[in-house]
């Protein structure tokens, strides 16, 4: 993933960051309002050597006693000098509980030794801190060789009584909440990266590009129309952004395709519900303009939607046709003020693919490229019917569609491969349902639908645009 990636996902999820970043926080410090708190008291002693005279002897007696020191360190959280103070004050607790919260240090090359000892109580601290220390001589005495006068050889002096803490060292406020906050803003950024990761779901053009080494030809915007079912934007609001995507695919495929000139397209998806039929009918109409010929044929057998689209009749179309009950003129129907030609897909036969890939297919589409600059197919979805490669192999390219946030890379990968097996050629893809990055308006003016205009003059929205073609003309 890009630097520009990761900072998209960051403000994408920004929200969540902060909400769990904040309980992070808020986390770390009710925990530390449910610890009690703790006191530490801190009890240092000297050990001295009673050996020597001499210097060499005071040396050597000095040398003796810095290497006992890390011994006496040890020997002061064993039951030999704890279990004496646990009786001797009576502690609810025995020596094993209590070395756990017993701390010895020896600083370095010294021969002092610092018995610091952690408790609820403030005094108890400094109480249990002092008896540890007078234990602890009591047992270096006795474990030390005498002299020869008898005396224990090694001493210990208390230096340091303990002192009994005014303020708590645990728990830290400051360092739980703080730990909390990056705790929270942890997880949430591992969250963020991890769904992102796994949700496979088209999002981009780059994604989208990623699958295949063909180009994508266009990404069209959503549009507000699609909230109350008018999808086909190149007719109810042709100046919408979402309108000059459909323009914009179009002069895409023209320069994509120069050395031969595409005629015959087919538009396909993945899976059923990703945009194709409304894809396929805007397309027709973009190519319409400059007084091309192009016919629209419903090849969607499985589920026809072009007739529902276009507000036609559908019992007759392309089933029809290929069954020879109609003539090919007769199915055939001219669409939004007669700007393009549309051939329903008729009734669902019980054999698509069979009439898809039959002669008489082949047939009909050579009757009709004399008479149309552009044929446009819709056909059936590529995973859950072979309906689509039938016709690839009689067509001059396939568009696949891709609908942001729905189509996933793994249902799409396959998709295109199962059109290279058949080795179709893919004019390249295309991701609808974009989010806009801008506005629609040129400096702020947009203007009015052919609906608004139609309800404001009284015409019909075909005699609006045939007026609107008119102007443009002139």
């Amino acid at each position: 993933m890009t630097a520009r990636g990761a900072l998209s996902v960051l403000r994408k999820y920004w929200v969540l960051i902060v909400v769990l970043t904040v309980l992070g926080g808020g986390a770390g410090f009710v925990y530390s309002l449910t610890l009690p708190a703790l006191y530490r008291s801190t009890s240092s002693v000297f050990v001295s050597s009673q050996r020597g005279d001499t210097t060499s002897e005071l040396v050597q007696g000095s040398t003796f006693t810095q290497n006992l020191v890390q011994s006496y360190a040890q020997l002061a959280t064993l039951p030999a000098v704890l279990t004496p103070v646990v009786d001797s004050l009576g502690l609810n607790e025995d020596a094993r509980t209590l070395a756990k919260s017993v701390t010895v240090d020896v600083p370095l090359n010294t021969v002092f030794v610092d018995v610091t000892v952690s408790d609820t109580s403030p005094k108890q601290a400094a109480v249990i801190a002092d008896a540890i220390t007078a234990s602890l001589t009591t047992q270096a005495e006795k474990l030390s060789p005498p002299t020869a006068t008898g005396q224990p050889s090694v001493t210990m002096t208390a230096v340091a009584p303990a002192q009994v803490p005014i303020a708590p060292y645990a728990p830290s406020k400051v360092f739980n909440t703080l730990t909390g906050l990056v705790a929270g803003f942890a997880l949430a950024v591992l969250f963020a990266f991890l769904r992102e990761f796994l949700d496979t779901r088209f999002r981009t053009e780059e994604q989208l590009a990623s699958v295949a080494d063909v180009p994508v030809l266009g990404a069209i915007s959503r549009h507000a129309a699609n909230r109350v079912g008018n999808n086909i934007v190149m007719r109810s609001d042709p100046h919408s952004l979402p309108a000059e995507d459909f323009r914009r695919l179009r002069t895409n495929l023209e320069f994509s395709n120069v050395d031969a000139a595409a005629r015959v397209l087919l538009v396909t998806s993945a899976l059923p519900a990703e945009g194709k039929t409304t894809t396929t009918v805007n397309l027709a109409l973009a190519m319409a303009e400059g007084e091309k010929r192009v016919l629209l044929i419903d090849a969607d057998l499985r589920r026809p939607s072009v007739a529902g689209v276009t507000q036609l009749e559908g019992s007759i179309g392309l089933t029809s046709v290929l069954l020879g009950t109609v003539d090919v003129e007769d199915a055939i129907q001219p669409w939004a003020g007669g700007r393009i030609d549309v051939l329903p897909g008729g009734i669902i036969p019980p054999n698509p693919n069979q009439l898809l890939s039959s002669a008489a297919m082949e047939k009909v589409l050579t009757s009709l490229l004399p008479r149309y600059d552009y044929i446009v197919f819709d056909s059936a979805p590529l995973l859950p019917f072979t309906d689509s490669l039938s016709l690839s192999k009689i067509t001059d390219g396939v568009i696949v569609v891709a609908r942001a946030k729905k189509t996933r890379r793994e249902s799409f990968v396959r998709a295109i491969a199962s059109l290279e097996v058949v080795n179709a050629k893919l004019f390249g893809f295309v991701l609808n349902g974009v989010p806009p990055v801008e506005t629609s308006s040129y400096y702020g003016y947009k203007p009015a639908t052919v609906e608004a205009i139609a309800e404001q003059t009284g015409l019909n929205p075909d005699e609006v645009l045939e007026l609107d073609e008119e102007l443009a003309s002139k």
